[in-house]
C-alpha cells in the first residue's frame, strides 16, 4: 500500500465525494469510512429539446450545476474541502460533446443518449454493403477459428443509444466541427471526459474503460478504440480521448475552483458505477436499475458475452489487471414515463403511484406503451411510439397509472428473458436500483414475474456510492471489495408471491398493444 494510502488510515475526518451526472438529475454525496453519506446535494438536469426526437444539455449550466453541488454537499457535511480525499464520478454514457482543443470552447450542446437525430444514418449505415461484408467475412473467419469476437463482430449493428452514428451526424452537419478535425483541433468527449477537461483547466484528458466501452467503436477483445468501427461510422481516431483504468489517478481539480487540489480518482458510466456500488462483484450477479430507463446487466467475468442483438458486451471496470465484463441490455423510458404522467397531474408525487395502482384489482384492460424515445432490445424500433390502448370511458386516472407501472414490469420480464436466453450463466443474486425501485408495486410485480428474489437497498444511489467507492480503492480509503460488500446494506427483499399465469394474458395483450405501436413514425 502506497505512503498516501497509509496515511489515510490515521485520518479519521477524510471522506471521498461520489457524484452522479443522470439524465434527470445531478447528485453528489459526502461518504465517510463506513460508507454512510454524510452530506448530499443534488440538482435536476435541465434537457432542452430543439426538434422532435433531439435531445441536448447546455454543457455551461451542466458545468455550474457540476461545481454547486459538490460545494453544497460538503457545505451539508459540514466539512472542509481540504478534507475530501477523492472524487469518483459516474455519468449518463454516450452523451457527447466536441470542443477545440486550444480554446477549450465547445462547438455544440451535449447530445443526450436519448437523440433520435441519427435515426437514418443508423438505418443506412446497418443495412450498407460494407457492414453486409463485415457481418459475412466475421461468419466466415467464426466457422474457421471459433474466436467469440468473430462471433460478436458477425452481430454488431450500430444503434441511436451509442455514441457512433450522432458523433457522425455531427461531422457532416457541423462546418466546424469538420473544420477543427481537419486542423487536428477538435477534442470529442463522453460527459466524464468533457469534466475532467473542465476540473483540471484542460490539463488531463482522458476517458476510462466502461465509458469507452458504449460508444459504439471501442472493441471489447482487444480493450482499445476500434479503428474498423470509426472507419465504418467515418469518426477520426484522432478526435477520441486516451483511455485509462475506471480506478485511477486522473489528476487534480485546479486549485481555483474548490480551493484545494482534489485528487479525481474514478471515472465510471452510470450503469457500471451502480453494479460496483451495489456490489455485483461475482460472475453471474445480475443489477436491474429503474431510473430515467431501464438497465439489466449481468457479470460475465472476464469475458465479454454478447447475445444475439438484445444484449451487448461492456466493460464493467478495469482496476490494475482486473477487468470485469458486463453483459447489459435497456429499456428507455421508466422514469421518464411517470414523470410525464406527474406532469399531466395524473399525480401530486411519484410516491402515490404504488397506493393508486394497488387500490385497484387491475387496470382494466389499460395497457400503456413506455416508448417516448423508441423501444429498445428486443424490438429495436426508434419509429415506435408512447401510447395507451383499450381506454373506455370508465378509465380513470388510476387506471392509467397502473398501466404505467405495469408497462415498467413487463418491460422488466422481456429483458430478463433475453438475458435467460441469449447469456448462459447461472444467476447468483439480483439487486435493484434507481428512483423507481422506491415503488413497491412495481418491485413486487417484476420479482413475480420473472419468479426470483429481488434485493432492493437502503440507500437508492447507487451510481454515487460505485463511484465513491471506486476512488476510495485508489487511495486505500477503503481497503478492498470485501470491505465494501460488508459495509452494503439492504433494505428489503422481494420474493414471488403470485405465479407466472396469473399475468400471463395481461401482458400477452400488452405486447399486442406494444406491436401496433411500432413503426409509427415512417421517416423513410
Amino acid at each position: 500500500m502506497s505512503e498516501q494510502s497509509n496515511g489515510l488510515q490515521h485520518r479519521p475526518t477524510a471522506f471521498v465525494l461520489g457524484l452522479d451526472v443522470g439524465s434527470s438529475v445531478i447528485r453528489c454525496h459526502v461518504y465517510d469510512r463506513t460508507a454512510l453519506v454524510r452530506g448530499s446535494s443534488a440538482q435536476k438536469v435541465e434537457n432542452i429539446y430543439p426538434q422532435a426526437g433531439w435531445v441536448e444539455i447546455d454543457p455551461d449550466i451542466l458545468w455550474a450545476q457540476f461545481v454547486a453541488v459538490i460545494k453544497d454537499s460538503v457545505k451539508d457535511a459540514g466539512i472542509q474541502m481540504r478534507q475530501v480525499v477523492g472524487l469518483g464520478i459516474s455519468t449518463q454514457r454516450a452523451t457527447f460533446i466536441t470542443w477545440n482543443r486550444k480554446t477549450g470552447k465547445h462547438f455544440h450542446n451535449f447530445i443526450s443518449w436519448q437523440d433520435l437525430r441519427a435515426a437514418e444514418l443508423v438505418k443506412s449505415c446497418n443495412n450498407s454493403l460494407l457492414m453486409k461484408v463485415f457481418h459475412s467475412f466475421c461468419r466466415v473467419a467464426y466457422f474457421f477459428t471459433r474466436k467469440r469476437r468473430f462471433l460478436t463482430g458477425s452481430q454488431f449493428t450500430f444503434t441511436t443509444q451509442q455514441v457512433s452514428m450522432r458523433l457522425a451526424w455531427i461531422l457532416q452537419n457541423k462546418t466546424e466541427v469538420q473544420k477543427a478535425v481537419e486542423e487536428e483541433n477538435c477534442c470529442f468527449g463522453t460527459i466524464d471526459t468533457w469534466l475532467l477537461h473542465k476540473l483540471t483547466k484542460g490539463s488531463a484528458y482522458a476517458t476510462d474503460f466502461s465509458n469507452a466501452s458504449t460508444t459504439g467503436f471501442f472493441d471489447t477483445y482487444k480493450m482499445c478504440w476500434s479503428s474498423f468501427l470509426t472507419y465504418l461510422a467515418s469518426i477520426p481516431l484522432s478526435v477520441l480521448p486516451p483511455i485509462k483504468d475506471t480506478s485511477h489517478n486522473f489528476g487534480s481539480v485546479d486549485e481555483e475552483i474548490f480551493g484545494v487540489p482534489i485528487p479525481i480518482l474514478a471515472l465510471v458510466g452510470d450503469q457500471q458505477s451502480a453494479m460496483f456500488g451495489e456490489c455485483c462483484f461475482q460472475r453471474g450477479d445480475v443489477k436491474l436499475t429503474m431510473g430515467t430507463g431501464t438497465f439489466l446487466d449481468i457479470n460475465t467475468g472476464n469475458d465479454p458475452l454478447n447475445g444475439t442483438g438484445g444484449f451487448y458486451p461492456l466493460i464493467g471496470w478495469k482496476i490494475g489487471q482486473e477487468v470485469v465484463c458486463l453483459a447489459e441490455s435497456n429499456a428507455g423510458d421508466t422514469g421518464t414515463a411517470i414523470k410525464w404522467a406527474q406532469q399531466l397531474d395524473l399525480f401530486t408525487d411519484a410516491a402515490e403511484t404504488e397506493k393508486m395502482a394497488t387500490s385497484l384489482e387491475d387496470s382494466e384492460g389499460v395497457y400503456f406503451v413506455p416508448s417516448f424515445s423508441g423501444l429498445q432490445a428486443p424490438l429495436n424500433d426508434p419509429c415506435a411510439c408512447a401510447s395507451f390502448m383499450g381506454l373506455k370511458p370508465s378509465t380513470s386516472k388510476y387506471h392509467l397509472v397502473r398501466a404505467i407501472l405495469e408497462s415498467i414490469a413487463f418491460r422488466n420480464k422481456q429483458l430478463y428473458e433475453i438475458m435467460q436466453k441469449e447469456i448462459h450463466i447461472p444467476i447468483t443474486k439480483i439487486r435493484a436500483d434507481g428512483g423507481v425501485c422506491r415503488n413497491g408495486f412495481v418491485m413486487q410485480m417484476t420479482s413475480d414475474l420473472i419468479n426470483e428474489n429481488i434485493d432492493r437497498p437502503a440507500h437508492f444511489d447507487m451510481s454515487c456510492l460505485g463511484a465513491a467507492s471506486l476512488a476510495g480503492l485508489a487511495v486505500g480509503f477503503w481497503k478492498d471489495k470485501e470491505e465494501l460488500n460488508k459495509l452494503r446494506q439492504s433494505e428489503m427483499v422481494f420474493k414471488p408471491q403470485k405465479k407466472w399465469e396469473d399475468y400471463e394474458m395481461n401482458m400477452e395483450n400488452w405486447v399486442k398493444a406494444v406491436k401496433r405501436s411500432m413503426h409509427w413514425y415512417n421517416k423513410a
